[in-house]
């Protein structure tokens, strides 16, 4: 296997290169090819100073997710960026695309950071049941305060470079669009004196903020009162304002431990997991792309897909012809004269009487009472068209669950306003009968379609997941 991270020497400068595509996760591989360029690096007398970037469209976008829910394998991520922290020789880390998650971390533990325009960086831990588990808690706020530290994390949304530099997270923007050369010029200018390198964690701590704490924890009482992992966020951002380095490092690694054992982190990813590919139809294959689409009617769908059809081969009529390859045809549209083998696509809300057999029509797409999340469901196509469908959507950037024979979302919503004061039981009870049916090609994709269209509890992971942990844990002995 080719090693995914290189180390090459440009005159005095030590280059350390990431390449780990898509997105350049922290991978095993990836960790332990750190510390072995890093060692090189140290080890080159000819380098007088060290670049950190990342080959492809971003920096490090975060974890390798096929690692998740396994045992760590040394060297852990603490332990890489602890590693690159101690660097004798002055290392800067050059970001572009996105540095989210472990990827910040890694940057942070540099001793200089300079981003390209449109980077985006951030903490997002805490959508999945945790909290920054490399030093993050304690590293962000030397740089950027508690206040600042304590939004960012809590919130987990991405920072555009413009206000990462204002804030204090990255030192400059570099408008050149190549890495190396804005790593290149950073590590030149410090070694020349005109800017300075400088050990993060050899920062003072920040001053202690107790009115930014005060109003976080209530804000988040208000908020967010059911779940874990913003709270010991905040415990573990307050920790970084009590002693030293070390001693925060060691409550955010409890605090980590803890969010890591939480049923609410398996929630939560559970979720994140089901969200990945909804929109495949298992066995379907690369069905022909659909170019040639009729919108017939209107409806606010259709100004969205409008929005997003500028940069795809897609072509919208308002009529079907010999060449169209798909209707879509909104509630109260007048049935077009499609041609034989073209798709015709009902759109329907979720709420509708009647069954989605009675349409005439080939797919069904569902619109959910909140959300963007669509429901593709299969009535009379085949899984290519069905595919061929769904990627369509894609395309156009519509978020896509897909399904057969009748509507997941519609039994959900029937059965969670049927039972008012008890919405999510209700919906745990239809899930059941759903999968029993064979309607969902994934569990899972009950479970997010009841969490982004119904309101379904997020880190409880969706009421197919939750009824039968439920049932698998068995009844209480007495």
């Amino acid at each position: 296997m080719p090693a995914c991270v290189h180390y090459q020497r440009h005159d005095n400068i030590g280059v350390i290169c990431i390449d780990n595509p898509p997105v350049n996760a922290l991978g095993h591989a990836v960790r332990s090819g750190l510390l072995e360029a890093l060692d090189q690096g140290l080890a080159d007398d000819g380098a007088h100073a060290l670049v950190l970037m990342a080959e492809g469209r971003t920096f490090i976008a975060g974890a390798d997710i096929r690692e998740f829910g396994q045992p760590p394998r040394e060297p852990t991520l603490p332990d890489v960026i602890s590693r690159l922290e101690a660097s004798a020789k002055p290392l800067v880390a050059v970001l572009h695309g996105t540095a989210l998650g472990g990827g910040l971390e890694v940057a942070l533990g540099c001793h200089y950071r300079v981003a390209l325009p449109g980077t985006r960086v951030g903490l997002p831990e805490v959508k999945l049941g945790l909290l920054p588990g490399a030093g993050g808690t304690q590293r962000l706020p030397r740089l950027v305060g508690v206040d600042s530290a304590l939004e960012l994390i809590t919130s987990g949304r991405f920072v555009p470079a413009d206000e990462a530099l204002t804030l204090g997270i990255i030192d400059t923007i570099d408008q050149t669009d190549a890495p190396l050369d804005a790593g290149l010029g950073a590590a030149r200018a410090i070694l020349k004196g005109q800017r300075t390198a400088r050990r993060t964690g050899e920062l003072p701590a920040p001053a202690a903020d107790p009115g930014a704490i005060a109003r976080l924890r209530s804000r988040l009482e208000a908020e967010v009162p059911d779940l874990f992992s913003p709270f010991r966020c905040l415990e573990a951002v307050a920790a970084s304002t009590e002693g030293s380095l070390a001693e925060g490092l060691r409550r955010e690694r409890e605090l980590f431990l803890a969010c890591m054992d939480s049923p609410q982190r398996a929630g939560l990813i559970h979720i994140f997991f089901a969200a990945r590919a909804p929109h495949k139809v298992p066995e379907a294959g690369e069905p022909p792309a659909l170019t040639r689409i009729a919108l017939v009617g209107e409806h606010p769908l259709f100004e969205r897909l409008e929005g997003h059809v500028g940069r795809t081969d897609i072509k919208f009529t308002d009529r079907p012809d010999a060449s169209t390859q798909a209707c879509l045809i909104a509630p109260g549209g007048t049935p077009p004269d499609c041609p034989a083998a073209c798709l015709r696509v009902a759109l329907q809300p979720a709420d509708a009487d009647g069954r989605l057999e009675d349409l005439n029509a080939d797919l069904v797409l569902v619109m959910p009472p909140q959300g963007t999340l669509l429901e593709l469901v299969a009535i009379r196509a085949d899984a290519e068209q069905q595919q061929a469908a769904a990627d369509a959507l894609k395309t156009l950037r519509q978020a896509i669950v897909v399904s057969r024979r009748d509507s997941l979302l519609g039994a959900l919503s029937r059965a969670a306003n049927a039972s008012p004061d008890d919405r999510f039981a209700a919906m745990e009870a239809a899930s059941l009968a759903l999968a029993e049916q064979g309607l969902c090609y994934r569990t899972s994709d009950i479970d997010l379609l009841a969490v982004e269209a119904l309101g379904y509890p997020r880190h409880l992971g969706g009421p197919h997941r939750q009824v039968t942990l439920n049932a698998s844990a068995g009844p209480e002995t007495p």
